[in-house]
């Protein structure tokens, strides 16, 4: 069985997601870099055993130093993939190569539309009428890695940005299982040109259209 380290900086809803989805893994351990993170008190709660940690960010003098120390709390768990779940640090070249291929992170856009922050006042800034939501590897370059899998909702005229954020989450909470399920199994396969193929996958041919055509 996989052994997973799931890290996280709030709430934690999409880790919440995973310890619901009953998926064949070790959640090894939930680590923040936030001591009040509320998903904390969540993975404590949810009855399996799971280790919680906390590396506090602002206790280290630098980038480096910060995640020389995450990463020696994470391998002490001795996982087979990173988890990111809503964990806002940009890492360091040298801690993403140390778990290439091994650590993945959910973005709120259809990347490679919306990197960074605010993705979905500026979706609905750029007038987009199709958003959604990215599962990928993580690189070292900000929200460019490999992608695994994708979910895509309408833009609605009357929505704003808590309402899109709200209809994007709830299909982050569908993907982001799914794919954690792939990568244990064996499913995902990251090939040296950086593309993804998931093994046996099915693929919806009809197109998502937004507004629809007139019947």
């Amino acid at each position: 069985m996989k052994r997973i380290v799931i890290l996280i900086s709030g709430r934690g809803s999409n880790m919440e997601a995973m310890l619901k989805a009953h998926l064949p893994v070790e959640f090894a351990a939930v680590i923040s870099n936030e001591p009040s993170a509320q998903g904390l008190a969540t993975a404590q709660a949810h009855g399996k055993g799971i280790a919680t940690a906390v590396v506090p960010h602002r206790a280290f003098a630098d980038r480096a130093a910060f995640d020389a120390a995450l990463a020696a709390e994470i391998d002490r768990h001795r996982p087979d993939f990173v988890v990111l779940a809503g964990f806002m640090r940009v890492l360091t070249e040298t801690f993403v190569a140390r778990y290439s291929g091994r650590m993945v992170n959910i973005h709120p856009s259809l990347l490679p539309s919306f990197p960074g922050l605010h993705t979905h006042q500026r979706a609905l800034e750029a007038g987009v009428r199709i958003h959604g939501c990215t599962v990928h590897f993580v690189t070292p370059g900000l929200d460019s890695g490999p992608v695994i899998i994708q979910a895509a909702v309408p833009v609605l005229a009357d929505d704003t940005e808590d309402s899109l954020a709200a209809r994007v989450l709830e299909q982050e909470h569908c993907i982001y299982p799914q794919a954690l399920r792939w990568l244990c199994d064996g499913r995902v396969k990251l090939g040296a040109d950086g593309t993804v193929t998931v093994v046996d996958a099915t693929v919806r041919r009809d197109a998502l259209i937004s507004p629809n055509l007139d019947t």
